[in-house]
């Protein structure tokens, strides 16, 4: 599938709603939209929540952001709007609590949860939120990412560095759709959290599609380049392959972990040098900003990559 930015398909908010009715306008909207539930607005405003949601190749991604309130998914609501998809709730601002049948789960920003919307559930947010949900078909889910389904919700995100990582790079793939980015797609949503399933049972995701492996590397060596003990080695061990094996991840693009390093250290400092936002920031700044470790190295390579120094690329600015 190619990657394409999905497409909206719905929209709401209740700031343009009458306080007393937000409640059932929030309701009857994500039954027809999501998920059947009941909320509870915290708020002595009111409940004030926006919901965009998008289509995915079959898989619907909501975001959803809100001030202080609860969802319920009881057993009545369960049995009266059934819904048999797997929900993957990414929380990008605030925390939060989960509430399920055996027991209670609390996350943070950054950190992920797992359910089945068979089953009840409260969400409960304290503060300003927002989150990422991925609704996929149980059937779905079951063929592409844990064939057991889940038996109870699953929080990710803290267990180890890894799993942590691989977090990172799901919440950056999924801000990029719901910014329009083509840069994803439905099957690298699936294998990541496929990919996290194995981590939590122990199995060492190696078999991961080299797409997938390429978007978690390619997303840690964005977040690392300001560092210059960054290597392929250091990528490789985060995805728990070989150096050998990067590279073969890195092959179908034409370059190396290697080359992909430096280039995309280089294209940020030309971003930088030529935005004109930082002119009192020195080159060597810059340099070592984006990880090179000396001025004249950083030189070096500039001028080799694109045909002038990068003084030349600054005074090229200005009038």
């Amino acid at each position: 599938m190619p990657a394409t930015a999905p497409s909206v398909v719905s929209q709401a908010t209740t700031e343009e709603i009458a306080p007393r009715e937000r409640i059932a306008y929030w309701e009857e909207y994500n039954r027809r939209s999501l998920v059947g539930l009941s909320c509870t607005s915290y708020s002595e405003r009111g409940l004030l929540a926006r919901q965009t949601n998008f289509e995915l190749g079959g898989v619907r991604l909501a975001d959803i952001s809100g001030n202080a309130h609860a969802i319920e998914r009881s057993p009545q609501v369960a049995r009266s709007t059934p819904k048999d998809s797997i929900f993957a709730t990414l929380l990008v601002k605030g925390d939060a609590v989960f509430m399920h049948e055996n027991g209670c789960l609390s996350a943070t920003a950054g950190e992920l949860i797992v359910y089945d919307t068979r089953r009840p559930y409260l969400f409960g947010f304290s503060g300003t939120m927002r989150q990422f949900l991925v609704d996929i078909p149980r059937e779905l889910f079951v063929q592409q990412c844990l064939s057991g389904g889940v038996a109870a919700p699953m929080l990710f995100g803290r267990g180890t560095a890894r799993e942590g990582e691989l977090v990172m790079t799901l919440r950056s793939l999924l801000a990029g759709m719901v910014a329009g980015t083509p840069g994803g797609t439905r099957e690298d949503v699936l294998e990541l959290i496929r990919l996290l399933g194995r981590e939590r049972s122990g199995d060492r995701p190696a078999s991961g599609t080299y797409q997938a492996m390429r978007i978690v590397a390619e997303d840690y060596i964005e977040r690392h380049l300001h560092d210059p003990r960054l290597t392929p080695g250091q990528v490789a061990g985060v995805l728990g392959v070989s150096v050998r094996h990067l590279g073969r991840v890195f092959e179908p693009t034409g370059t190396t972990p290697s080359r992909y390093i430096t280039d995309r250290r280089l294209r940020r400092a030309h971003e930088q040098l030529t935005d004109g936002d930082a002119p009192g920031t020195t080159i060597a700044d810059i340099a070592y900003r984006w990880g090179f470790s000396s001025q004249a190295h950083f030189a070096r390579l500039f001028r080799a990559r694109y045909g002038c120094t990068p003084t030349e690329a600054r005074t090229r600015l200005r009038p």
